[in-house]
């Protein structure tokens, strides 16, 4: 059909009639007949782009090409114009001889698309080039500006825009290729990255500068939070871009990194930051609360469980962070806390407890295990002592608490003071009895027996 247009007399064709049938047209584009005003054909050689009857030199022919290849660029905002490489002839081309372009000119379209998002160039403007390149290109032909035929148009611009189908479509392709490549590179990079920095033992040198890209600045105050989902995320990559933009908003600083480690999502972010509208992290779990409230509103891994290290300065404060960290998030699990954001510094008692398990095992067989002898075992009066301190040592409010008359609570904690020998009215066995409450609650007894003091 292309070909039945292209050799009927009075159509664009090329203007040396020695020439074989389907050469296409040389680099600049122009050597091709149209039509005048009259119906008489006029030669691409004898009319410049304007329309006057000069003949144009080889070099006015590349002046023509690089105009039209410049004023594109403007177009899409500065894309550079090496980013059109061959297209522009290929237009002409197809104008002209209705000739498709060759797989190898359509590969090297597409490491023109690799190459502009290896620039970060957004592909937005990579389209808009192309598009712009040929409207522009378009209206500068003489041979199509010229004809009256309409056929003979029709056909041209036929051609022409399937070579845009084709050429905005591979564009588009390498540049989608090369961005998944990027986005996994930096992804690989990025964990290995928090992995060292969380380790805390890497070359220092070094993690400054694979930390520059990032924005990170490992002098400042930072502060680690990891959030543990309730079921494994099919794709943490949007969770991870979504927080990012979170967190950069409201802290109005790109010293922010998230990634993930050991099926945690982990944030770190500055804690010497005042937001754009005044506000930064006010307070020790603000990240943590922050944190939360941003993965709540994801559809996938309700409930999250939280849990914020202190801020530390320096390269090695980012690893204590994160232990601290860690360190919080699993003793949220073990205490069985109903709080879903946990810190490291209200956890801070039970961190010195564990330090020394033995120590803490000989408290809690000492002064808890005679409450095992009590009617229903030790956890009724375990959970009213503990219970009891909480509520400031208030017998009716720990009653409400527990859903038991005042009275009965006050028969507890005189059972305690008989099995036990202290009293928890009384302020020199108060903080013992808390003490011992409390390496119950980690030890998880008495639901577990007690480890070995040895």
């Amino acid at each position: 059909m292309m070909e039945s247009h292209l050799a009927a007399p009075g159509v664009l064709r090329q203007g040396n009639p020695h020439r074989t049938e389907g050469s296409g047209l040389p680099r600049a584009g122009i050597g091709c007949v149209g039509l005048d005003g009259s119906g008489g054909e006029v030669s691409a050689e004898s009319t410049s782009r304007r329309g006057s009857r000069t003949r144009p030199t080889a070099g006015s022919r590349e002046t023509w090409l690089i105009e039209v290849a410049q004023t594109a660029s403007r177009d899409a905002g500065g894309v550079p114009v090496e980013l059109l490489g061959n297209y522009l002839p290929l237009l002409a081309d197809a104008a002209t001889t209705g000739r498709r372009p060759k797989r190898a000119e359509l590969e090297a379209v597409r490491l023109l698309g690799r190459r502009a998002a290896e620039q970060g160039i957004s592909a937005g403007r990579c389209v808009q080039l192309y598009l712009s390149a040929a409207r522009r290109l378009w209206q500068e032909l003489p041979v199509v500006v010229r004809s009256r035929d309409r056929e003979a148009v029709r056909a041209a611009a036929t051609a022409v825009l399937q070579v845009i189908d084709e050429a905005v479509a591979t564009l588009a392709d390498g540049y989608a290729v090369a961005r998944r490549e990027l986005v996994r590179r930096e992804e690989v990079a990025r964990r290995e990255l928090v992995d060292d920095l969380l380790r805390g033992d890497s070359d220092l040198g070094g993690l400054v500068e694979r930390a520059e890209p990032f924005g990170l600045d490992l002098a400042r105050l930072h502060q680690v939070a990891l959030a543990a989902p309730s079921q494994r995320l099919p794709d943490t990559e949007s969770a991870i871009t979504f927080l990012e933009a979170v967190i950069f908003d409201r802290l109005g600083d790109r010293d922010v990194l998230v990634a993930t480690k050991d099926g945690l999502l982990v944030v770190v972010a500055p804690a010497d930051t005042v937001g754009p509208s005044g506000a930064g992290l006010e307070t020790r779990d603000d990240l943590g609360r922050l944190v939360h409230r941003e993965l709540s509103r994801l559809p996938r891994g309700s409930p999250w469980r939280v849990a914020a290290g202190r801020s530390h300065p320096g390269l090695y404060g980012i690893a204590r962070s994160y232990e601290e960290a860690r360190e919080a998030l699993t003793l949220a699990v073990r205490l069985n806390t109903d709080a879903w954001v946990v810190t490291a510094h209200d956890l801070l008692i039970y961190r010195v407890l564990l330090r020394d398990q033995p120590a803490i095992v000989d408290l809690v067989q000492a002064v808890l295990s005679p409450l095992t002898g009590a009617r229903g075992g030790a956890e009724p009066l375990l959970q009213t002592l503990q219970t009891y301190f909480e509520t400031g040592g208030i017998a009716t409010e720990a009653a409400k608490r527990l859903h038991v008359a005042v009275r009965t609570v006050t028969y507890r904690l005189d059972r305690i003071k008989q099995l036990s020998g202290y009293d928890p009215a009384n302020p020199m066995h108060r903080f013992t009895l808390q003490a011992a409450v409390l390496g119950a609650k980690v030890l998880n007894w008495p639901a577990q027996q007690l480890p070995s003091s040895n």
